[in-house]
């Protein structure tokens, strides 16, 4: 029997085009290296304020740097990331309490879609530039995101529509994209708000301040009874190192086979 994967955190929120960097990185390597990858939903806001940093675009000679940045990131990490349109707007006005809390909701009840959702976020307003504060983008998933508790596969789509209450139009055909009935991807939603799902974000936006966070990523490693916080996307090769694992790039050989 070999020895037992080592633990990995990785706090996270949609709003941070470095997250998303470090989050395919960590799922592209999580079958390579001998590891226990655990997805934490954070608040980028509260960290933030906690800290007393501030968002790097606000300082004209760094946002003309990120814009560069993520253009040659884009190409090295093989991930279709692009600046928003109306970046300000995205990140100072609109932020991303509601996405985060929805994806705190699901990791509580539906753990085993979180990568994909997360994922599926991060293309939204990374990639296509569209929005994810409001319930019916945050609906608007692929449809190959399906859950587990879904409708038992004998009964008839017609059925479930006729004993499901619509959310809209657009809310409806959203659930439907998304592979789920329109009861669950509802309940979801409707959790989002409930002191459970707001406490366990905050909790987790707590934890992550704990461990020295002053933006996001932050990837958490417990290696032989020592605890290992790393900001950012580019500290992989040091991860490695600590893990005594082998770094082969953000895009790993047998990842390399399959784009």
């Amino acid at each position: 029997m070999g020895p037992l994967p080592r633990t990995l955190e990785l706090f996270y929120d949609v709003l941070s085009p470095y997250s998303w960097l470090g989050f395919e990185v960590l799922c592209r390597y999580q079958n390579i290296w001998n590891i226990k990858l655990q997805l934490r939903p954070s608040l980028i806001a509260g960290i933030m304020k906690d800290s007393g940093n501030k968002p790097p675009a606000l300082l004209p000679r760094k946002a003309q740097y990120l814009s560069q940045d993520i253009k040659l990131l884009r190409q090295h990490f093989q991930i279709p990331i692009q600046f928003p349109k109306d970046f300000f707007s995205v990140i100072l006005e609109k932020g991303s309490l509601s996405a985060m809390r929805f994806l705190t909701a699901l990791s509580l009840e539906h753990p085993e879609m979180l990568e994909k959702v997360s994922r599926e976020l991060w293309m939204r307003v990374w990639s296509r530039d569209e929005d994810i504060t409001e319930p019916q983008s945050i609906l608007a998933l692929p449809k190959k995101f399906k859950c587990a508790a879904k409708v038992e596969n004998h009964r008839s789509q017609t059925t479930a529509k006729r004993k499901l209450k619509p959310l809209s139009l657009s809310g409806s055909q959203a659930a439907e994209k998304a592979g789920m009935t329109i009861e669950q991807a509802q309940g979801i939603l409707e959790k989002i708000s409930t002191p459970k799902v707001r406490n366990q974000l905050k909790e987790t936006t707590e934890a992550a301040c704990r461990y020295g966070a002053f933006g996001l990523p932050i990837t958490v490693a417990h290696v032989d009874g020592q605890t290992h916080m790393l900001f950012g996307s580019d500290r992989m090769e040091l991860l490695a190192y600590l893990l005594g694992e082998k770094w082969m790039g953000p895009v790993p050989p047998a990842m390399n086979a399959r784009l």
